[in-house]
């Protein structure tokens, strides 16, 4: 499973993925927001084996690509997506990027693409994007991609030990495609 951006590179992660995710997975402002930030790379590597999907699109599931820099070939972020429900038609995604690469539109030149392909190409119906109130960089990326705020759950999730709230921002297949054209 492979896409292209014109500067990255979207692939599935692979075991060899391990000690470039855990450069900038294991950084706590990097992911303040996450509740899994590896202490090891061997928590990486049990990550890519056992809590991730080898195949896109099987329902109740999490599948990871990998975000690579065509000009480097260097590693610089992921992207997780969670096909929600026995039929899969609603997706979660998650984001995370390297601090030194943040910024810089890759997360959205990525988004857009995944976002794309899931639509267009598996046909979802909803995708949905979870966030802290205080990410607000993830917060602006979910409005020019064209979310909307559909909820505000309060103290509603544990991350890192303290109780959270959760904004839930989501797009429908069709508003997609208006928002594309």
């Amino acid at each position: 499973m492979e896409l292209k951006t014109k500067r990255l590179l979207i692939r599935k992660i692979e075991d060899h993925d391990a000690i470039s995710l855990y450069k900038y997975r294991h950084d706590k402002e990097v992911n303040k927001y996450q509740s899994w930030i590896p202490k090891t790379i061997e928590e990486c590597n049990f990550f890519i084996k056992k809590r991730v999907n080898d195949r896109i699109n099987i329902p109740n599931t999490w599948f990871q690509f990998v975000l690579i820099k065509k000009d480097s070939s260097e590693l610089i972020g992921d992207i997780g997506l969670h096909f929600i429900g026995d039929d899969g038609h609603l997706v979660e995604l998650g984001f995370t990027i390297a601090k030194e690469h943040q910024k810089k539109n890759y997360a959205y030149e990525a988004l857009q693409t995944i976002i794309s392909y899931l639509f267009n190409v598996l046909n979802k119906h909803r995708i949905i994007i979870s966030s802290d109130p205080a990410n607000i960089g993830s917060i602006k990326l979910a409005e020019k991609l064209g979310f909307r705020k559909e909820a505000h759950f309060k103290e509603s999730l544990i991350v890192n030990g303290v109780w959270v709230d959760d904004l839930i921002y989501a797009i429908l297949n069709k508003e997609w495609k208006v928002h594309i054209i």
